[in-house]
Parts: structure tokens; C-alpha cells; sequence
């Protein structure tokens, strides 16, 4: 009944046929659990169906639905950002590949695909069936999106700090030198780190990077 849709003993018997079980033992076992009261029956004809009890399930009413379609949408705002981000990022990394600091970039951009693919499972679930958010959950989020923004701040400072090592004693111009290697800022493909830090937890904001 894990399901919590009608069944007939058949299909629970085809559900079971792993366990070698026989539909005999399945059917009386049926009729046990709703002679107990565990689970409900209709009878169409010779026929049973039977059905988990509704009242033992906690049906949202229409503010929890609501507050749970507010969560779903900034879950995907979230996602929809982080997948911006690492996208910059990634184009950061690949114009930094020659430096010293790749590794540890390499390493925090594994981190934040991680975080990205958590997310990404997390909506399948909330898309799959219908769940409250707990405050736990909620401030797990909420951490994991703090921790996405920190780990973009700081390679941002650590591109800007090879980046000045690099133009400062070169020929060309920064914007010359950006120009041939094709880098762009987060600027040149329309994100900021500032938006996305007002987006923060009230109390965790940080808005310089």
C-alpha cells in the first residue's frame, strides 16, 4: 500500500512474486489486515479491492500547498542561478588552466557541480509527489546556496588576483589581453555576484566580491 492506489490481490500477489509468496496466503492475509482495520475494501462482484486507510495520510491544505509552491519555485530559481554560475565559472577555470591555482579551483568547481546535481534531485522529488518542507530542509537549502555564493566570491578573488599577476607587467591592455583569450566576466554574460548575494539568508549577506 505503499503506493496509496486500489489493488486487487493479483497485483499485490505480481508486486510479491519475488518472494515466491502464493496468492492464497496473499488474499488471507488482505483479509486480515482489513478485518483488522488497517486497510479498507470495496467488493465489485466476486472482486475485492483494497485500499490504505486515507485518514492515516496528512493531507496539505491550500496555504501548505501554496507555501509548497513557493518553495518549489525558488528551489528552481536557485538551481536555474547555480547552473549560470558554474557555467562562468567553468569558463574562468578553462582561461586559468596554466596557473598555479587550478587545482584548488578545479577542486571548489567539483564542489559546487555536487551541490548542483543535489539540487537537481531535489526538484525530481518535489516534481514526483507532493512534500512539505520541513524548516530542517528549508535551512539546509538555504546553507547549501550560502556555500555556492561563498565558493563563486572566492574564486572570483582568486581569478582577479592571477588575472592582475598576469596583465601587470604584459604590453597589452587588460581589455586587449581579455580580448585575445577570451575570457569574459561575469558582467559579460549578464550575472552578477551582488543579485545573487541579495538572495542570501537575512543575516548572511555579503555583498562586496
Amino acid at each position: 500500500m505503499a503506493q496509496n492506489r486500489p489493488l486487487n490481490s493479483q497485483t499485490v500477489a505480481d508486486f510479491l512474486q519475488k518472494f515466491n509468496l502464493k496468492k492464497t496466503a496473499i488474499q488471507k492475509a488482505l483479509d486480515t489486515l482489513a478485518d483488522s482495520g488497517k486497510i479498507t475494501f470495496k467488493e465489485y462482484g466476486k472482486q475485492k479491492i483494497y485500499l490504505a486507510r486515507q485518514d492515516q495520510f496528512q493531507i496539505p491544505n491550500t496555504e501548505e500547498l501554496n507555501q509548497m509552491k513557493e518553495e518549489n519555485s525558488k528551489l528552481q530559481q536557485i538551481l536555474e542561478e547555480q547552473k549560470k554560475a558554474n557555467s562562468q565559472l567553468e569558463g574562468e577555470i578553462k582561461s586559468l588552466q596554466s596557473n598555479l591555482t587550478l587545482e584548488e579551483i578545479l577542486s571548489n568547481d567539483a564542489k559546487l557541480r555536487n551541490q548542483v546535481k543535489e539540487m537537481e534531485e531535489r526538484l525530481a522529488k518535489l516534481r514526483g509527489g507532493v512534500t512539505l518542507v520541513s524548516p530542517e530542509e528549508r535551512k539546509a537549502v538555504e546553507k547549501t546556496f550560502s556555500e555556492a555564493i561563498s565558493h563563486w566570491r572566492k574564486r572570483k578573488r582568486m581569478f582577479k588576483d592571477v588575472w592582475d599577476t598576469i596583465t601587470e607587467n604584459s604590453p597589452k591592455t587588460p581589455n586587449e589581453f581579455k580580448e585575445e583569450l577570451g575570457v569574459e566576466y561575469d558582467e559579460d554574460i549578464g550575472v552578477s555576484l551582488q543579485t545573487y548575494s541579495t538572495l542570501m539568508p537575512h543575516g548572511k549577506k555579503r555583498l562586496r566580491g
